[in-house]
């Protein structure tokens, strides 16, 4: 693939419904599966607190990286923030942190498609139909970012219109009996303990900023696209959450039978509790599903192949990563890279542990990002911002402070995985230390770019 790359820049093509689609779509296969295993940790209750602290976190946060990718329209995203305000290796591990979160969530939701099309076809295997999906999604990323966002917008408005009627048929079920029972089973660390299945609802929705060279008026449409969605989700996660856990009670969501294994599928088994499992309505679900499925999935591995060129386009990984199709102005080397890391965590079978070493990459960005906000704010004050955050300080603070906690109560929930964590990390910064030389490129072009904004400003 390499032959036929180029360093040149990525085509600006999105508008702002694409960029809602993207941003919803990234996210939205977190309300379909997923979510209603941290129900077992936290039953109703628990799972409500943690949510609604996450919900908290990523207003605060969505507002504030908003600001950034407004300001500094590239598709490094954290990673070129990081570097920006806190230097190269606070900015490595951005950018490391964010291409954890980016390549280890697709497989999760990948294993979740073929599980949902072995359904419809249960004599292929379910990890053949996964794999088939990686390839085939990819190959559509490297086609065009065009054709990609313009299909994305598509299942994602499917896959949010079939949420809604997904709570428009539970909803008339829903009791208080039913979401008070037995809603706190393992009382305050429970709630700690099913963090990052509150995550999951809205995990990647930074995603947005990975695009922002490929945003047309990126300065206005990045705001609208990052606003509309967040907004779009935290509806959507509070709805989805009342009208599946209110109609039996949350255990009905997450064992499909009495001691059987938790449930990958906990709307189908709240609609059937409404409608059966032979009504229309509850087929449909089951179809529809595949799209918010499929609208995460494309949507992660798009935003992944944008955080991987940024960091091989100045050295930190490989510079081959870096570069741009000739023909289709994508960055297919970045792509492929990252379908053959996420083969073969897929092949590994724990579909839970890659959900939460995706979080411990997410959490970290968070984290980084956050303090980068502060430091552009006291050292560039002059930066040309043309969407500024509100409730500054209050709002980064509060998100930073949740972020934290998240991140140490995953931790000590999470001890092997965290060690499994710390090691990749560990191995890229070896990496970045042996092997990215100076890699002043970025930095270069950074002092360039705030030259610029201050110019702009005085002007």
């Amino acid at each position: 693939m390499s032959g036929t790359a180029t360093p040149a820049t990525l085509e600006r093509k999105l508008g702002p419904w694409m960029l809602w689609g993207l941003g919803v779509g990234y996210v939205i296969s977190g309300e379909y599966f997923g979510w209603n295993l941290g129900l077992e940790q936290g039953g109703t209750l628990g799972l409500a607190i943690a949510t609604l602290f996450i919900i908290l976190m990523y207003l605060c946060f969505t507002f504030c990286y908003t600001e950034m990718a407004c300001a500094i329209p590239r598709a490094g995203g954290a990673f070129v923030y990081g570097t920006r305000a806190l230097g190269r290796q606070m900015g490595f591990l951005a950018g490391i942190a964010q291409v954890i979160e980016f390549v280890f969530a697709p497989p999760a939701i990948a294993a979740a498609i073929g599980a949902y099309f072995n359904l419809f076809l249960p004599d292929v295997p379910a990890m053949h139909i996964a794999i088939v999906a990686y390839v085939l999604f990819t190959a559509l990323n490297i086609y065009g970012v065009k054709a990609a966002a313009q299909f994305e917008l598509f299942i994602t408005v499917l896959a949010v219109g079939e949420l809604l009627v997904f709570c428009g048929v539970t909803a008339p079920s829903v009791t208080w009996a039913n979401l008070s029972m037995n809603a706190l089973p393992n009382g305050m660390s429970g709630v700690f303990a099913c963090i990052p299945f509150a995550i999951w609802f809205f995990l990647a929705i930074e995603g947005v900023a990975n695009v922002a060279e490929e945003a047309v008026n990126p300065q206005r449409n990045i705001l609208i696209g990052f606003g509309s969605a967040i907004i779009t989700l935290v509806a959507l996660a509070v709805f989805t959450f009342i009208c599946a856990t209110g109609v039996a009670g949350w255990e009905a969501i997450v064992y499909p039978t009495p001691g059987a294994a938790p449930s990958d599928s906990p709307l189908p088994l709240a609609l059937g509790r409404v409608v059966g499992d032979s009504n229309v309505l509850y087929h449909m679900l089951i179809f529809i599903g595949l799209f918010g499925l499929v609208a995460s999935f494309h949507g992660i591995i798009l935003a992944a192949g944008r955080a991987v060129l940024e960091m091989g386009r100045v050295g930190y990984m490989s510079p081959i990563l870096g570069r741009v199709h000739a023909r289709f102005r994508t960055p297919a080397n970045a792509l492929v890279a990252n379908m053959v890391v996420g083969i073969i965590a897929l092949l590994s079978g724990k579909t839970a542990d890659i959900i939460t070493l995706s979080v411990f990459g997410a959490l970290t960005l968070y984290v980084i990002s956050l303090l980068s906000f502060f430091s552009l704010r006291v050292n560039e004050p002059k930066m040309a911002r043309p969407f500024v955050a509100p409730l500054y300080p209050l709002a980064p603070t509060v998100g930073l402070v949740i972020a934290l906690v998240a991140l140490a109560a995953v931790t000590y929930y999470n001890l092997k995985l965290a060690a499994i964590y710390a090691a990749i990390l560990a191995a890229s910064y070896a990496y970045f230390r042996l092997f990215a030389g100076s890699a002043a490129g970025l930095e270069a072009d950074d002092l360039e770019g705030a030259a610029l904004a201050e110019a702009a400003t005085k002007d």
